[in-house]
């Protein structure tokens, strides 16, 4: 990876209406004074609530409208208005609706009352529910768009038509940092957009358009509470501005603040145990209180400490994690954004804008402890006693070979017990592995600060009567800085346990304090904590310098058939991407932060593409036999510093056979290279979601082909019986980068229709066909799939395989107990390698319908706005035609992730009263069943009957705005008006990031009915 880029974005020529991108370089210097210019600025202002923004697809808007270079404007001599058009560079009024965009508008951002913008975005129709505030285990600080299920990396985010800083090595956008308050509209571009706006864009594209023209002062509060008085959310904005010189300029600013509360799942009936999903009973983790023991080597099982602390017996208390976990991560935010335009002569426009924020949230999850690590513990441990030490000497080495003489015999253990000192010959110790919670620590917290700034300077300008030029340069860095506390470290737990003394021991360096492991809860000292907890901590930077630059216009005629002349764009662009994470010791270490999973270690890359693109408009016909048809052809290539050239083309049109009916459509042929993550991420082990192990049970000991494939894989023969699944569903994992990858490729096209019939006033119907392929596709396989390529296809019920096949040998079992789970130095477990494997396809349906008359005492509004996922299916092998293909749309589970219903709708209904509106949104997620997998095509599956389907769900959210006074508004707002709870299916359907406390928080709200008020004061 590159160095981190000094440079800061120059002012370049640019020029208005004009398009096409020139691949400018800035080396200015200065730009990063600017995040320690702009620090807080925030007020404490802001109420907003606001309801589900109904889409409507790309449409007329009004003469203030921003013009960006990603979605171009141009005025319409016949209305004066600004016709933006989305998906295509070319300002031609006939292209305005050529490509499906559902535009959500300030006025439903304000009925929303949207405190983040994913508030409001992933509940469209077509977006699935990514990492966000719902999501605590395996969120890193940020929020993230998925645009039809197929990966938040495969659609593109922008800031008025500028690509954002991404927040980590994958370079995905965190679009919490979106200023929200000043957004003007988002254009939400559900369809290939690549050879428009470059990689990234296969799934389509989402565009925050912020005003430009803002003059007087808004300020504005929102508080939202919960019915249960928990998950305070208050957001405050003051946003400023001013035209000058004769309204030749124009400069705005808005501060803001943001302060969300935790909401934890022990606060929900539903949610204060953790369900098993294959019994319905409470469940829970093996790393418990009382203290979860195996003696590796031994036949022991898994055992437990017993209630009176006597002995072992069974493994009888699961831990019960769910109350502390969360189901709404707290933030608070401070942000800033200006931006200032400027006339500096006739046709010619210079302009800039900054934007800064400062967030702070915090995942929380349940207690750290030792998560089946195996610690040598001396047999005079002070806290080990009598009973439980001699059971631990009398376990036999193999129940199944006779004459083999048990771990230490009782004359050793009797004098073991006594022998403090190592030099004593007596002294013994064993190799014990361990799962106890550290309640005594509280929660594991990680606390992620993000600082983000970007600016961005450029200039518009008419070169002649028909062709403009635009430029613009942007640079902007974003640093996300993690602190964990609570966690514990392996080689201090070690060394604590390392006692033969309660007050000291054997190694006393560091401040050591030995650690009862055999107690109830409350044993473990605070004194234990401060020696063990030290707490860890890391960063991941990133920046991004871009350059555009292009022409636009036309030729000055037309074909025979039309009127309006062909028009063209062409220019050039240039990123430069650069990401990196650092730690500190612990982190790096696998294993050592006790409770962490993976370990980060140290990883660095960087890349730059230069592209160069064009688009042609042809209007073939006007005013004809048919009113209007129209041909757009688009191309761009790119030169990656990685993987070389790249192509990406499109060609599509519009087509209207009478007015109020028009045909559109667009095919597009689109890449996407490996971002930094997928190339230079270092491998590491971490902890994914599975619930079944060929090798758990009596299978190998009745099987001698598959006992032999559990020793070929690692586990130790003593562990042959009495291998387990984790109670907790989850698996070690390795995952990591892959310099060799390739890019991938798709192919995408949308058909549709625009229906506005002149006899229906107020009537407009959209519906749009949309179809992705990829090719090549840069995936990990799943679990699933890694099984099934070492036991065959039907594991769960009939395993197959060989020991010496290169897929069963490359996973690699616990070392001590033969599990997928435990200590991940020593445990790889799962090989989740990335590669250009892959194949994913989806494909659906959009219908919007939006109607609008007056009905004498009130005007009347309604909105709809659907989605159909007809498939939505991933391949992690394209060259096996035996492989497993998931199909996820309308189905849930481990290898789906996020949930994507088969249909899904937005319905809202308006009643506008003069100063006043009452608003009813109905918001519909189809059912959803288990997934098809290898076990449950055959009906094998081992869950409980009622966890294996979910029914469909309705959600009703009222809204009442009134004008207090001329400049005084407040909104009020039940949100999920009937106060539904979300479906139960247990904690082992699903992925831990997207399952928990019992259901899928990201799709089905877990916190009941809310309240909501905003108060916005304008002069």
């Amino acid at each position: 990876m590159g160095g981190q880029g000094a440079g800061v974005a120059c002012t370049f020529p640019f020029f208005r209406d004009s398009q096409i991108a020139l691949a400018i370089r800035p080396q200015c210097e200065g730009l990063r004074n600017m995040k320690n210019q702009i620090r807080y600025g925030a007020g404490t202002l802001s109420l907003a609530f606001a309801m589900v923004a109904s889409p409507s697809f790309a449409q007329i808007q009004p003469s203030e409208q921003n013009t960006t270079d990603e979605s171009p404007a141009t005025t319409s001599s016949a209305t004066g208005e600004v016709i933006v058009v989305t998906g295509s560079r070319i300002n031609n009024p006939n292209l305005e609706q050529s490509s499906p965009v559902a535009v959500v508008t300030d006025e439903e951002i304000n009925l929303r009352q949207a405190v983040v913008v994913d508030d409001f975005l992933r509940e469209i129709p077509g977006i699935t529910p990514s990492i966000g505030a719902n999501v605590n285990n395996g969120n890193g600080g940020s929020t993230f768009v998925d645009l039809r299920g197929i990966g938040p990396n495969r659609n593109l985010v922008l800031l008025n038509g500028t690509r954002v800083v991404p927040a980590g090595l994958d370079g995905i956008t965190n679009i919490d940092v979106i200023p929200t308050a000043l957004l003007q509209r988002v254009d939400v571009l559900t369809g290939g957009a690549g050879a428009a706006y470059g990689a990234d864009a296969i799934s389509g594209v989402v565009n925050f358009i912020t005003k430009t023209d803002f003059a007087g002062m808004e300020a504005s509060a929102t508080q939202q509470i919960t019915e249960e008085g928990d998950g305070s959310i208050f957001r405050g904005d003051l946003t400023l501005g001013a035209n000058f010189e004769d309204n030749r300029g124009n400069a705005v600013l808005s501060v803001g603040y943001t302060n969300r509360n935790t909401v934890f799942q022990g606060a929900r009936d539903f949610s204060q145990f953790n369900l098993s999903s294959f019994t319905g009973a409470a469940g829970g983790s093996s790393t418990a209180v009382p203290t979860v023991i195996t003696v590796p080597g031994t036949n022991s099982g898994t055992l437990q400490v017993s209630p009176d602390g006597s002995s072992l017996v069974p493994f009888y208390a699961p831990f019960n994690f769910n109350p502390q976990n969360i189901f709404q991560l707290p933030l608070e935010q401070y942000r800033i954004y200006g931006q200032a335009n400027y006339e500096v002569g006739e046709g010619a426009e210079v302009y800039a804008e900054g934007l800064y924020t400062q967030s702070t949230n915090r995942t929380t999850i349940a207690s750290s402890g030792t998560f089946r690590n195996v610690l040598t513990t001396p047999l005079s441990n002070p806290f080990l006693n009598a009973g439980i030490r001699n059971q631990i000497c009398g376990f036999d080495a193999d129940a199944n070979t006779a004459g083999v003489q048990r771990l230490f015999s009782q004359a050793e253990c009797d004098a073991a017990a006594v022998a403090t000192d190592p030099s004593d010959p007596n002294y013994r110790t064993a190799d014990i592995d361990y799962g106890r919670r550290f309640t005594e620590f509280g929660t594991r917290d990680n606390e992620y600060e993000t600082q983000l700034f970007q600016f961005k300077a450029g200039i518009r300008a008419d070169l002649f009567s028909n062709l403009s030029f635009e430029a613009f340069g942007s640079y902007g860095e974003s640093e996300v800085d993690s602190r964990q506390s609570g966690n514990g470290t392996l080689s201090r737990l070690q060394q604590s346990v390392l006692s033969t003394n309660p007050n000291t021991c054997l190694d006393d360096s560091n401040g050591c304090v030995p650690i009862n492991l055999f107690g109830p809860a409350g044993s473990i000292t605070p004194d234990v904590q401060a020696f063990l907890d030290v707490g860890n901590s890391g960063k991941t930077e990133t920046s991004l310098l871009q350059g555009q630059a292009f022409v636009s216009g036309d030729f000055g005629f037309a074909f025979p058939g039309a009127i309006t002349p062909l028009s063209v764009v062409a220019g050039v662009e240039y990123r430069e991407y650069t990401a990196s994470t650092t730690s500190d010791l612990l982190t790096q270490t696998p294993g050592e932060v006790l409770g962490n999973g993976a370990a980060n270690p140290d990883s660095f890359g960087s890349y730059d593409v230069k592209e160069a693109f064009g688009e042609l408009a042809i209007p073939i016909l006007e005013d004809s036999f048919i009113p209007e048809l129209t041909l757009l052809l688009g191309g761009r290539v790119s030169d990656y510093s990685t993987t070389g050239t790249e192509y990406t083309w499109k060609a599509g049109g519009t087509a209207t056979l009478f007015d109020g009916l028009q045909l559109r459509g667009n095919y597009q042929k689109v890449t996407r290279a490996p971002n930094i993550g997928e190339l230079f991420s270092p491998q590491v082990t971490g902890l994914d979601n599975f619930d079944a192990d060929p090798c758990a049970g009596a299978g190998p000991v009745n099987n001698a082909d598959l006992r032999a494939i559990c020793l070929a894989q690692g586990a130790p023969t003593a562990s042959i019986g009495s291998i387990i699944v984790d109670p907790a569903g989850q698996v070690n994992v390795t995952t990591g980068g892959n310099p060799n990858l390739a890019a991938e490729d798709a192919n995408t096209w949308t058909v549709g229709a625009i229906f506005q019939p002149s006899f229906f006033n107020g009537l407009s119907i959209t519906l749009d066909y949309y179809n992705i392929k990829l090719t090549d596709a840069i995936t990990n396989p799943t679990v699933d799939d890694v099984f099934a390529s070492c036991f065959g296809a039907d594991y769960r019920t009939a395993p197959t395989g060989s020991a010496a096949s290169p897929a069963c040998t490359a996973i690699r079992r616990n070392p001590a107990t033969g599990n997928l789970f435990g200590n991940v130095a020593l445990t790889p477990g799962i090989p989740l390698t990335v590669t250009n494997q892959g194949r994913i396809e989806t494909d659906g349906i959009d219908l919007v319908i939006n109607y609008r008359r007056e009905i004498g005492f009130a005007d009347l509004n309604l909105n709809f706005a659907g989605n159909w996922t007809n498939s939505n299916t991933f391949d992690s092998n394209q060259d096996d035609p035996d492989n497993l293909v998931f199909e996820c749309a309308g189905f849930f589970g481990t290898n789906c992730g996020s949930i994507i219903p088969e249909f899904s709708f937005v319905q809202r209904t308006t009643l506008g009263f003069g100063g006043a509106d009452v608003s009813l949104l109905w918001r519909y997620i189809d059912g959803v069943d288990l997934e098809r997998s290898n076990f449950n095509d055959a009906g094998q599956a081992p869950f409980l009957d009622a966890y294996e389907s979910i029914d469909a769900e309705h959600y009703f959210d009222l809204t009442a705005r009134f004008d207090v006074t001329e400049s005084f508004e407040m909104t009020v707002a039940a949100l999920n008006l009937f106060d539904n709870k979300p479906p139960i299916v247990g904690s082992n359907i699903g992925s831990t990031s997207f399952n928990s406390g019992n259901t899928f928080p990201s799709t089905y709200d877990p916190l009941g009915r809310r309240y909501s008020v905003t108060a916005r004061l304008r002069f």
